[in-house]
């Protein structure tokens, strides 16, 4: 499966983000703008951050020229003001081709150690980006076998193919695979969020950033009575998290017990997890977890988008999975689930404790980033 990805990395020469600085190549020269308590994200050597660069790649995640049928972009599938994802159950593609999984968000992608809901093998951003270009089960972009006809559009385009010199002044052909993923991957990682309430309560020592309500929420969140931090930790809310000070990055996925169709713990044949790549039976149902990050906005929940708000989400953890749901108390869960899907009760207070504590993740200031904004709307 995704044959065609090796192939691209081997032909465009790209890294796995663990390659050396090029002669000549620029070193890091960007202002992170890092929220307090915020370390820096990993940085392939291969591709130093640049301010160049990710205005490069903010244009290239806007242009609608990276789809075949010039109908999409990047953004269209990861909209700013929703935390770059889209809002709908399934992504749709832009030959309208609906997908069987839920757009991720991409606040703080830069710290993550997978990047895509059950396929372990994509480590880092630049291999990702080959998937929405060039994909065809399901179609993103469009650009299946195409890559020369892309690359030939952008260097078409003179102000285009002068960003990219500008972005990659050692390249002797700057409009290039590589370059394109480098700079989409540069401008990914600069979409950090650490500026909502949460963040001037923790990190500010604004003690009233809080409602009394999302302080009761986050010490409910933190408990072990719900499990929530064992998934969702750290500065991220995410397991799977990686900093330029983190040795050896994990890639976690779990079985949360959303689906249990024949009381083994199978999940939809259309969708069943990791084991699709893996092949082993304890991989069944498994899928990354989000970060919690501006969850209030990024609904539909779940891999599938099953899930329509946090208190849905909310009452499948609380029931103990999705698929014990209606079950006798205690009924059977999934034997593939997490250990930490347990279930839990909560009263209609604490219940509204946990909800303000998610929405104070939300950080309105990332919603509105110009840096992050389309740079071919006028403001």
């Amino acid at each position: 499966m995704k044959r065609w990805a090796g192939m691209l990395v081997v032909a465009a020469g790209l890294g796995t983000g663990c390659g050396e600085e090029k002669p000549g190549q620029a070193p890091e020269s960007y202002d992170w703008q890092l929220p307090t308590g915020f370390p820096k994200p990993r940085v392939p050597a291969d591709n130093p951050m640049t301010a160049a660069k990710v205005e490069l790649g903010r244009r290239l995640f806007y242009d609608t020229r990276l789809s075949l049928n010039g109908t999409q972009s990047c953004a269209t599938c990861h909209e700013q003001a929703l935390a770059f994802t889209d809002g709908k159950v399934h992504a749709v593609g832009s030959t309208g081709a609906r997908h069987r999984r839920n757009a991720q968000g991409l606040a703080n992608v830069g710290y993550s150690t997978s990047f895509t809901w059950a396929n372990p093998s994509i480590g880092d951003l630049e291999l990702q980006a080959l998937t929405p270009l060039f994909g065809t089960e399901p179609v993103e972009l469009g650009f299946g076998g195409r890559q020369e006809e892309l690359l030939a559009r952008l260097r078409q385009d003179a102000d285009t193919a002068a960003r990219f010199a500008e972005a990659f002044p050692a390249e002797a052909e700057p409009v290039s695979l590589a370059s394109l993923t480098r700079a989409l991957a540069s401008f990914e990682r600069a979409l950090i969020s650490g500026n909502a309430p949460y963040d001037r309560y923790v990190y500010g020592g604004q003690v009233d950033a809080l409602s009394a309500s999302a302080k009761r929420g986050l010490d409910l969140f933190m408990s072990e009575r719900l499990e929530c931090n064992h998934c969702h930790t750290g500065f991220n809310f995410l397991d799977a998290t990686a900093t330029e000070q983190t040795a050896a990055p994990s890639k976690p996925f779990h079985n949360t017990g959303l689906y249990n169709e024949d009381g083994k713990g199978a999940y939809p044949a259309a969708d069943p997890g990791v084991i699709e790549l893996t092949g082993n039976p304890e991989d069944m149902g498994r899928f990354r977890a989000s970060s919690l990050r501006n969850v209030a906005v990024t609904g539909p929940y779940m891999h599938d988008g099953s899930l329509a708000t946090l208190s849905d989400v909310l009452d499948h953890y609380a029931a103990g999975g999705q698929a014990r749901m209606g079950l006798p108390q205690g009924g059977q869960a999934s034997p593939l689930q997490s250990g930490f899907v347990r279930g839990f009760t909560l009263t209609a207070q604490e219940r509204q404790d946990v909800l303000a504590f998610l929405e104070s993740l939300t950080d309105p200031e990332f919603l509105n980033d110009p840096r992050f904004s389309n740079p071919f709307v006028s403001p």
